[in-house]
Protein backbone atom coordinates (compact mmCIF):
# COMPACT_ATOMS: atom_id res chain seq x y z
CA UNK A 1 0.00 0.00 0.00
CA UNK A 2 1.47 3.07 -0.91
CA UNK A 3 1.94 6.01 1.20
CA UNK A 4 0.15 9.55 -0.04
CA UNK A 5 1.43 12.64 1.95
CA UNK A 6 -0.64 15.32 1.80
CA UNK A 7 1.33 18.87 2.05
CA UNK A 8 0.15 22.60 2.12
CA UNK A 9 1.15 25.78 3.49
CA UNK A 10 -2.42 26.18 5.66
CA UNK A 11 -3.04 23.01 6.56
CA UNK A 12 -0.63 20.32 8.58
CA UNK A 13 0.36 17.55 6.99
CA UNK A 14 -1.58 14.05 6.53
CA UNK A 15 -0.75 10.87 4.91
CA UNK A 16 -2.96 8.80 3.48
CA UNK A 17 -2.27 4.65 3.50
CA UNK A 18 -4.02 4.20 0.17
CA UNK A 19 -5.28 1.02 -1.52
CA UNK A 20 -3.17 0.46 -4.15
CA UNK A 21 -3.87 -1.84 -7.48
CA UNK A 22 -7.64 -0.40 -8.67
CA UNK A 23 -5.01 1.43 -11.39
CA UNK A 24 -8.58 3.87 -11.50
CA UNK A 25 -8.62 5.95 -8.21
CA UNK A 26 -7.33 9.42 -8.75
CA UNK A 27 -5.24 11.78 -6.65
CA UNK A 28 -8.78 13.85 -6.22
CA UNK A 29 -10.81 11.31 -5.62
CA UNK A 30 -8.22 10.38 -2.59
CA UNK A 31 -8.34 13.62 -1.60
CA UNK A 32 -12.05 14.02 -1.36
CA UNK A 33 -12.50 10.46 0.37
CA UNK A 34 -9.77 11.73 3.41
CA UNK A 35 -11.14 15.18 3.19
CA UNK A 36 -7.98 16.93 2.12
CA UNK A 37 -9.52 20.54 0.60
CA UNK A 38 -7.88 20.38 -3.09
CA UNK A 39 -9.04 23.02 -4.52
CA UNK A 40 -11.31 21.96 -8.00
CA UNK A 41 -13.70 22.76 -10.32
CA UNK A 42 -14.91 20.78 -13.54
CA UNK A 43 -12.71 17.36 -12.07
CA UNK A 44 -12.58 16.58 -15.75
CA UNK A 45 -9.19 17.97 -16.89
CA UNK A 46 -10.17 20.80 -18.50
CA UNK A 47 -10.00 23.84 -16.11
CA UNK A 48 -6.38 23.23 -14.46
CA UNK A 49 -8.11 24.39 -10.70
CA UNK A 50 -6.55 20.99 -9.19
CA UNK A 51 -3.33 22.07 -9.95
CA UNK A 52 -0.85 19.78 -7.34
CA UNK A 53 2.93 19.08 -7.37
CA UNK A 54 4.04 15.38 -7.05
CA UNK A 55 7.42 14.65 -5.63
CA UNK A 56 8.28 10.89 -5.85
CA UNK A 57 9.45 9.98 -2.00
CA UNK A 58 11.85 6.78 -4.26
CA UNK A 59 13.54 9.11 -7.10
CA UNK A 60 14.19 5.67 -8.57
CA UNK A 61 10.87 4.51 -8.35
CA UNK A 62 8.78 6.64 -10.98
CA UNK A 63 5.52 4.49 -11.37
CA UNK A 64 3.01 7.30 -12.21
CA UNK A 65 0.76 6.89 -15.45
CA UNK A 66 2.15 9.48 -18.17
CA UNK A 67 -0.18 13.05 -18.45
CA UNK A 68 -3.61 12.21 -20.24
CA UNK A 69 -3.75 14.31 -23.42
CA UNK A 70 -6.13 16.58 -21.01
CA UNK A 71 -3.12 17.35 -18.74
CA UNK A 72 -0.88 18.15 -20.89
CA UNK A 73 -3.11 20.93 -22.71
CA UNK A 74 -3.55 22.20 -19.52
CA UNK A 75 0.35 22.06 -18.34
CA UNK A 76 1.23 23.79 -21.42
CA UNK A 77 -1.11 26.81 -21.28
CA UNK A 78 -0.06 27.17 -17.68
CA UNK A 79 3.06 26.85 -18.78
CA UNK A 80 3.83 24.21 -16.35
CA UNK A 81 5.46 21.84 -19.05
CA UNK A 82 7.77 22.28 -22.30
CA UNK A 83 7.50 21.38 -25.96
CA UNK A 84 10.34 19.11 -25.54
CA UNK A 85 9.28 17.30 -22.00
CA UNK A 86 6.09 16.39 -23.70
CA UNK A 87 8.00 15.10 -26.97
CA UNK A 88 10.47 13.59 -23.93
CA UNK A 89 7.00 11.66 -22.09
CA UNK A 90 6.16 10.34 -25.96
CA UNK A 91 9.53 8.03 -26.35
CA UNK A 92 10.56 7.25 -22.16
CA UNK A 93 6.46 6.76 -20.92
CA UNK A 94 7.45 8.67 -18.21
CA UNK A 95 5.82 11.65 -17.16
CA UNK A 96 8.55 14.30 -17.14
CA UNK A 97 7.28 17.42 -15.11
CA UNK A 98 6.83 17.31 -11.30
CA UNK A 99 2.99 19.02 -12.23
CA UNK A 100 0.10 17.02 -12.29
CA UNK A 101 -3.84 17.59 -12.37
CA UNK A 102 -5.46 15.99 -9.03
CA UNK A 103 -8.40 14.91 -11.36
CA UNK A 104 -6.62 12.99 -13.50
CA UNK A 105 -3.29 11.45 -11.76
CA UNK A 106 -3.86 7.85 -11.03
CA UNK A 107 -2.18 6.59 -7.92
CA UNK A 108 -0.23 3.58 -8.16
CA UNK A 109 1.85 1.58 -5.51
CA UNK A 110 4.23 4.42 -4.87
CA UNK A 111 5.04 7.03 -2.21
CA UNK A 112 4.47 10.44 -3.14
CA UNK A 113 4.12 13.75 -1.50
CA UNK A 114 1.38 15.85 -2.82
CA UNK A 115 2.04 19.21 -2.71
CA UNK A 116 -1.45 21.45 -2.97
CA UNK A 117 -1.81 25.46 -2.59
CA UNK A 118 -4.89 26.26 -0.09
CA UNK A 119 -7.00 29.49 0.49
Amino acid sequence: MPNVTFSSPLHKDKTIYAVAGSHRQTILELAKANHIPIDFSCGDGECGTCLIRVIHVDKNKKMGFPLTEREVTVLKDLGKITKAQIEEMAVTDVCPTHWRLACQMVLRDEDIVVEYPSR
